[in-house]
């Protein structure tokens, strides 16, 4: 059974990716804390990119890594690649964020927007590379999912600004969707089903 490292010392990230990839008959196991990736990239791909090549050359094993967040067009693509540094926590985030949209509709809204206000159109992001044992990105995709954000929390699962992620196709926020619901159509989802025909044509040796 292959092992692969998943770029990350989060549990959580590592159970998610197991879900993924159970198919895969891959052996998935967290980075050690001692390596630490700095990410200095400038877009999402890039920093997944750094976190995966890294964590593979250190340890001359396979490694995969994802690196995602939300983009508010209303904010110039903000919270972005800070998504999980705007503030201390999941409640702080939500609340910089929706305080910040309240402003722009107070301070910026334009003629076209009319009564509705400020455009709170937005969308997750979430992109995956795949590094071989010398550190070379072997597989790249990016998943996005489209989505509005909505103007107080909605639903109870999930995690980060799932309670404000509204998806218009399925009349739901994040929060508001089982597990199953939300990995098929997410920007994780999205972006593991473009990387999955790729991964099982690859050979790890």
């Amino acid at each position: 059974m292959p092992t692969v490292i998943v770029a990350t010392g989060n549990p959580g990230k590592l159970k998610e990716m197991q879900v993924y990839l159970g198919d895969l008959g891959w052996e998935l196991q967290l980075k050690p804390d001692a390596i630490d990736i700095e990410e200095t990239g400038t877009t999402f791909l890039e920093n997944a990119r750094l976190k995966a090549a890294g964590v593979a050359k250190a340890l001359g094993q396979w490694a995969i890594a994802d690196d995602s967040g939300l983009e508010v067009h209303a904010l110039g693509g903000a919270p972005g690649i800070y998504s999980a540094r705007y503030a201390d926590s999941d409640s702080a985030r939500i609340d910089r964020l929706l305080q910040e949209l309240e402003g722009k509709r107070a301070g910026q809204g334009s003629a076209e927007e009319g009564n509705s206000g400020t455009d709170r159109s937005a969308q997750f992001v979430c992109a995956l590379a795949l590094a071989n044992p010398r550190g070379k990105i072997v597989l790249e995709t990016e998943g996005i999912c489209p989505g509005e954000i909505l103007r107080a929390p909605r639903g109870t699962g999930g995690f980060g600004y799932d309670p404000i992620f509204y998806v218009p196709a399925l009349d739901k926020s994040f929060a508001e969707m089982s597990p199953e619901q939300k990995d098929a159509n997410s920007h994780r989802g999205i972006a593991f089903s473009q990387l999955m025909p790729h991964l099982k044509q690859l050979a790890l040796g």
